[in-house]
């Protein structure tokens, strides 16, 4: 057999290398979903405004927009002009407003998005909106 081929000598043989014991890692605590509590939705045929233990989110025409609780500054509600529409500005902690407008049909719905959502910040921001 020309050198080179063959088993290799013994020296270079594999070894066996015996199992060495893994020490115990920490467990670091996990970040799970936020707590349930109450929550607020107000949608219409394109936006919709979502309130939960999570923060707020808008949805405006298939773009959603999310803003965790230790990002927002403030949140203020009203309806718009005519009374037809609720409006939802979340107060960023940069100090930029993001707004979304979902309108409410029937109109009668609005007094109860208002009730609600007043109820869901309160809840979530007891110190004011």
């Amino acid at each position: 057999m020309p050198p080179g081929f063959g088993p290799p000598p013994p020296q270079y043989a594999p070894q066996a290398i015996p199992p060495q014991p893994v020490p115990p890692q920490p467990v670091a605590p996990q970040a799970g979903p936020p707590r349930p509590g109450p929550e607020f939705l107000a949608v219409d045929k394109h936006n919709s405004v979502v309130v939960d233990a999570s923060g707020v989110a808008f949805e405006m025409y298939d773009i959603t927009v999310d803003f965790p609780w230790p990002e927002i500054r403030s949140v203020h509600y009203k309806a718009s002009p005519g009374g037809k529409a609720l409006m939802v500005a979340v107060v960023h902690l940069d100090g930029r407003v993001y707004e979304c407008v979902v309108a409410a049909k029937p109109r009668e719905r609005l007094q109860g998005w208002f009730a609600q959502l007043a109820w869901v910040l309160g809840h979530y921001r007891p110190s004011g909106y």
